[in-house]
């Protein structure tokens, strides 16, 4: 039985998948191409690359990886050949603008470029239906597995499972349970199902349950701490069994923060929440980037908007509204107006689904996302960034902050386009679903770096194909 103390589901998923796909690759090029013999004459340019690496490259952004994809195989088998065949798309654009980048003209046996795509397309859909259901196989006879040993066996256990069955990175997992009556009582939805779960050592002996489990991780969850035997814990630790706080494992494995359990002097002390100057020069020189390519790309998507507005009645094709970013600072947002004119005549309300104050067009521009791409400008002016928390009007931010503790603290970074809340939270209006979205927001804060932008805006993809994706 593989054992998956770090390893999650989506990574043995993807570990397969490019085996896979490296191994069909040097098979499809010599098919359409036999004149290629040996590895030391393959073609050192675009082709010689850029299909797999876009295959898989797409297969991430669209979500193929996630718990959710995973789960619903049916789903994820619907979707594949969409998602192969855009990654070889991108890839036969790349084999044409390359030469013509490099050389001023195009490359010789372009004409072979159709035979490549199909099948690099069937082959590359091929191998991914067969990773998929290898998994789903290793799921279902529960060969991928871990062996969890949870400290505690109160309501903060309770909520641990739910989250590990709800969110998990893996979708097996044997859990046993350590109880010690200084913890407080035991939750009865726990002690009901299955029996033998909850372990009470004499003495508080947690390395004997965890030898005895052969626990990959020890997690500490308990309702109460106070009093609790550190050094049985450092036993453990000794011994080579991973000893993680309730906290700091659910950040890590959930990828966000549980404001539920939330403990200010976890926060404090553990890491995240930096920002060097190096790292804002990059953010900021990654937007720029970003938003003028995404800009110039979608200019006939937003010129399309602007005239759809225009055709369906009288009034601004922009809506300007006040919006708040870094350090609490207030700016004028520029969007697609989707509302008919004067639709906040009585007031600010939150957006409501099914809002019947959203015109047809309208509509359509807000399943698509095309009424957002207008903040690409606000990104370029330095008013927000791409990646960051969802910016919120003044009002509902004093709201807010003054029924969810830490909410200022989501403005330590500029308002975004797309964001960590957006790809894995479905749109909310409420103060709930505002608590909900923060616990994402938190992650995002307190783990910042451009490779989790780069990761973010390659997910946003997923998000605006298949809003439905978004958990």
């Amino acid at each position: 039985m593989m054992r998956l103390s770090k390893t999650t589901t989506g990574m043995v998923l993807f570990g397969l998948d490019t085996a896979l796909v490296l191994a069909v690759w040097p098979l499809v090029l010599l098919f359409t191409r036999p004149g290629l013999l040996s590895l030391s004459v393959l073609p050192v340019d675009a082709r010689g690359f850029s299909y797999p690496l876009f295959d898989l490259l797409l297969l991430f952004a669209m979500g193929l990886y996630r718990r959710d994809a995973v789960v619903d195989l049916g789903r994820s088998l619907t979707r594949v050949p969409l998602v192969v065949g855009m990654g070889a798309a991108l890839a036969v654009l790349l084999s044409l603008i390359q030469p013509l980048l490099i050389h001023g003209s195009a490359a010789p046996g372009g004409e072979n470029q159709a035979v490549l795509f199909a099948v690099a397309f069937v082959a590359f859909t091929a191998c991914a239906f067969l990773a998929r259901v290898v998994i789903d196989l290793m799921v279902r006879r529960h060969i991928l597995s871990r062996r969890l040993l949870i400290i505690g066996a109160g309501q903060r256990a309770w909520d641990l499972l739910l989250m590990l069955g709800r969110e998990g990175s893996t979708l097996n997992d044997e859990i046993a349970l350590l109880h010690d009556p200084a913890f407080g009582e035991i939750d009865p939805r726990l002690a009901e199902n299955p029996p033998g779960r909850i372990h009470t050592p004499a003495g508080f002996d947690v390395l004997a349950v965890a030898r005895m489990a052969a626990a990959d991780m020890i997690i500490v969850a308990p309702d109460e701490r106070r009093g609790m035997n550190l050094q049985r814990l450092l036993e453990c630790k000794r011994a080579g069994f991973p000893v993680v706080q309730y906290l700091s494992f659910v950040e890590t494995e959930i990828r966000r923060i549980d404001l539920k359990r939330m403990e200010l002097g976890w926060l404090v002390f553990s890491g995240g929440f930096t920002f060097g100057a190096l790292d804002r020069f990059l953010k900021r020189a990654f937007d720029l980037l970003v938003s003028s390519v995404v800009l110039l790309l979608t200019a006939p998507l937003i010129l399309g908007g602007m005239f759809a507005i225009r055709w369906e009645g009288p009034g601004s094709v922009f809506y300007w509204q006040e919006r708040v970013t870094l350090d609490g600072r207030v700016f004028w947002i520029m969007k697609l107006r989707t509302m008919r004119v004067n639709a906040e005549a009585k007031g600010a309300v939150w957006a409501m689904q099914k809002d019947n104050r959203i015109t047809k067009a309208g509509a359509f521009l807000r399943r698509t996302r095309i009424d957002e791409l207008p903040q690409l400008v606000n990104i370029l002016r330095g008013d927000m960034s791409f990646v960051g928390p969802r910016p919120e009007r003044p009002m509902f931010v004093a709201e807010l902050a003054d029924k969810i503790p830490l909410y200022n603290e989501r403005h330590m970074v500029k308002a975004g386009l797309t964001g960590w809340a957006q790809i894995n939270y479905p749109y909310g209006a409420s103060i709930d679903d505002a608590r909900s979205k923060l616990s994402y927001d938190l992650y995002y804060v307190k783990n910042f770096s451009i490779l989790f932008d780069f990761v973010i805006l390659l997910q946003t993809l997923r998000v605006v194909l298949w809003p439905s994706g978004v958990r």
